[in-house]
């Protein structure tokens, strides 16, 4: 697989988005702070990254939460998965919330979520009367069972 160029400005004193293993899919993003956010609970916050991007046409950026931390802390991105489109050049800012009963302090530096570099299509709508049948139909939530 070949990489995909990514222009990016970092106006931060931290690494730029890295991948923790070979096999991984998503970039750690780090926050930039010029001092700790204590996150209370159920409090939510816009994390500056100091990241800007310039994605490739026909690319997105999403972000979504670290499992570690949502699973660990409770905090997690709350409108995940945020989307990056390939016109936007403003800072990265990342919206995270704490779900947990106790308060989660950011540091400067502190891996916050992952980036995943994604490619898309453009939808073109072909209005018509009726839908093509399949077997399961309108069906929908849960409409298979539970078990």
């Amino acid at each position: 697989m070949d990489p995909v160029k990514v222009k990016i400005v970092n106006r931060s004193n931290n690494a730029l988005p890295a991948y923790g293993t070979s096999e991984s899919a998503g970039m750690d993003l780090r926050a930039w702070l010029s001092e700790p956010i204590v996150l209370q609970p159920l409090q939510r916050a816009l994390v500056p990254t100091g990241v800007s991007i310039e994605l490739p046409h026909g690319y997105e950026c999403q972000i979504r939460p670290r499992s570690g931390l949502a699973l660990k802390k409770g905090v997690t991105v709350l409108n995940t998965p945020g989307t990056i489109d390939a016109d936007y050049r403003g800072e990265i800012g990342v919206i995270l919330i704490n779900l947990s009963n106790e308060p989660f302090t950011i540091e400067n530096g502190e891996r916050i979520c992952q980036m995943i570099l994604s490619q898309y299509s453009k939808v073109e709508w072909s209005e018509v009367e009726v839908l093509g049948d399949t077997e399961r139909g309108a069906g929908g939530f849960g409409h298979t069972g539970v078990k």
